[in-house]
C-alpha cells in the first residue's frame, strides 16, 4: 500500500533503526514508499545489515566494534559510519524526516543535532524532552526545525489539541496500562526481571517495559508532555487504563474532554508523526468498538516512582536529567539482578535528593548525567 500524495517517496532517516520503534516506522516506509536515506543502529549487526540490503540507504551507522561484521555486506553506494559521531552524522544527513528513535540519554546528541540543522524531528526518545526541553525548544526555535511526538500517548494528545485555542485547555490526561503488576502481587520485594517485562498489552524495549511496570515510564511522559506542550505540571493528569486503546485525553474549560483512541499498534503514531496533519490509509484493520474500558486513579503508595517524576518537575533545571540517569542506573541493576524491583523508587529518590541546583545547559547536563550515573551504582539499600 503506497500514500496517494504526489510528488518523490518522502526521505527519512531512522535513529535506531533495530529497536522496536525503528522497526516499525520501516513497516511504516513500506506502506508509503518512503526512502529510507540513513538507517542507525547500535550493535544488532544481523538486522542492521537485512536492513540496509532491502533499502540500500546512502548511510549506515553502527556501533565500532560490530563495524567488521556489517561493512562486507552493505550495498554498492552505501557507506559506513560508526559511534556517536557516525550517530549524529545520521542526524543531519539529508531528508525530509528524522526519527529520533535511539533510547537514552544517547539519544540526546543526535536529536540535538537534527534540530539544529533545521530538520523535522519525529521524537520518539522521550528523554530528549524530559531533560533538556528547554534546550530542545531553543535549537527548534533557531533553525525552524520542526518537533512532532511519536509516543502514542503524546501523539494522542497532539492529536487531540488540533484546532483548539490553547487557552481554552484546562488539562491533559496522559493513560496508563498499569503495567504486569496493576492487580498483584501485594508484595513486590520478589518480583522477577522476567515477570517485569510481561507487559500485557504492548511489546516494548526492555527498559521502556521495566519503567511501565513502576509507572516511572509515566512519570517520564508526564514531563514530556510537560515540555512538549508548555503545561504546568499541575495540568497534567495521570489515570490507569488497562486496556491501552484510549491514549490520550484533553480536558477543557468547558468541561468537554477529547480523546484520541486506536489499537495497539505504534505504526499509527509513528504515520501520524510523518505525515500530520494527512491521514493516508493503512493496511490495518478497523479498531472494533465492543468490550468493557475502565479507568482508575495510579496507586501511588506501591508506585513510588511516578510522583517522584512530578517531583524532579518542579525542581527543574538539572533535576529530570539527574533523575532518568538514576532509572537508566536503576533498570539495569534490576535486569541483572542486583538491584531489587522495590529498590528501583528508593534509588531514584536518594539520587534525586543530590541533584544539583545550577541552571539547565549543555555542558552541566552532561555533566549531571554523569554524577547521578555515579551516585546510582554505589547506590545500596540499608540493611
Amino acid at each position: 500500500m503506497h500514500s496517494s500524495a504526489a510528488g518523490p517517496s518522502k526521505r527519512i532517516v531512522v535513529l535506531g533503526s533495530t529497536g522496536s520503534i525503528g522497526r516499525q516506522t520501516l513497516d511504516v516506509a513500506r506502506w508509503h514508499g518512503y526512502r529510507p536515506v540513513a538507517l542507525s543502529a547500535g550493535r544488532n549487526a544481523e538486522a542492521l545489515v537485512a536492513q540496509a540490503a532491502e533499502f540500500r540507504p546512502e548511510l549506515v551507522v553502527c556501533d565500532a566494534d560490530v563495524a567488521e561484521r556489517v561493512a562486507p555486506h552493505l550495498p554498492a553506494g552505501t557507506r559506513l559510519a560508526t559511534g556517536p559521531e557516525g550517530r549524529v552524522e545520521a542526524a543531519v544527513h539529508e531528508a525530509d524526516a528524522v526519527v529520533a528513535a535511539i533510547p537514552g540519554f544517547d539519544g540526546l546528541a543526535p536529536t540535538a543535532a537534527a534540530l539544529r540543522a533545521g530538520r523535522h524531528v519525529a521524537l520518539a526518545n522521550k528523554e530528549a524532552m524530559v531533560v533538556a526541553g528547554p534546550l530542545m525548544w531553543e535549537l527548534a526555535g533557531a533553525s525552524g526545525a520542526r518537533i512532532t511526538p511519536v509516543d502514542s500517548e503524546h501523539s494522542a494528545l497532539f492529536q487531540a489539541l488540533v484546532g483548539e485555542p490553547r487557552a481554552a485547555v484546562s488539562s491533559l490526561v496522559l493513560t496508563a496500562s498499569g503495567g504486569p503488576f496493576r492487580e498483584g502481587p501485594a508484595d513486590l520485594s520478589r518480583v522477577t526481571p522476567e515477570q517485569a517485562l510481561r507487559h500485557p498489552t504492548w511489546s516494548m524495549g526492555r527498559k521502556v517495559t521495566i519503567d511501565s511496570a513502576t509507572l516511572f515510564n509515566k512519570g517520564l511522559e508526564v514531563l514530556e508532555a510537560h515540555f512538549l506542550f508548555d503545561l504546568p505540571l499541575a495540568a497534567i493528569e495521570v489515570v490507569v487504563h488497562p486496556q491501552s486503546l484510549v491514549h490520550g485525553l484533553v480536558r477543557f474549560a468547558d468541561g468537554s474532554i477529547k480523546a484520541q483512541i486506536g489499537p495497539h499498534d505504534m505504526r499509527l503514531p509513528i504515520q501520524y508523526a510523518l505525515e500530520a496533519p494527512h491521514r493516508p490509509p493503512t493496511p490495518l484493520p478497523p479498531l472494533p468498538l465492543t468490550g468493557r474500558w475502565d479507568f482508575a486513579a495510579p496507586d501511588l503508595e506501591r508506585f513510588p516512582s511516578l510522583p517522584l517524576a512530578y517531583r524532579a518537575g518542579e525542581l527543574g533545571g538539572l533535576s529530570p536529567a539527574f533523575l532518568n540517569a538514576a532509572d537508566e542506573v536503576a533498570v539495569s541493576r534490576f535486569l541483572a539482578g542486583t538491584l531489587r524491583f522495590t529498590d528501583i523508587p528508593r534509588l531514584l529518590e536518594a539520587v534525586l535528593e543530590e541533584a544539583p541546583t545550577e541552571a539547565l545547559g549543555w555542558d552541566a547536563l552532561f555533566e549531571a548525567d554523569a554524577t547521578a550515573r555515579t551516585l546510582a551504582e554505589a547506590w545500596r539499600p540499608a540493611a
